[in-house]
């Protein structure tokens, strides 16, 4: 029988999973490859991981518009009004 889920590691696995473009189950492996890493198999530990995961996912991406925002604003074609 299977082991019942934590459902808030499920949440953020899935937005996780979100996040990237993959499946559920590839971003659990990712987290749970990460936790192992750690030296944890934890529950708590696995959610902290992927809370961790998904703030760096959020940052590089703030990162990423600021940069085409900053690149695109002087570009010939960059319009700041339709």
């Amino acid at each position: 029988m299977a082991a019942l889920q934590d459902p808030e590691y499920v949440k953020l696995c899935a937005r996780l999973a979100s996040g990237l473009g993959i499946s559920l189950a590839s971003a659990r492996r990712q987290v749970d490859m990460a936790s192992a890493r750690a030296g944890s198999k934890a529950v708590e530990d696995r959610r902290r991981v992927a809370q961790e995961m998904l703030d760096e996912l959020d940052t590089s991406r703030s990162q990423e518009l600021g940069a085409l925002l900053q690149s695109s604003e002087g570009h010939a074609d960059f319009m700041l009004e339709d």
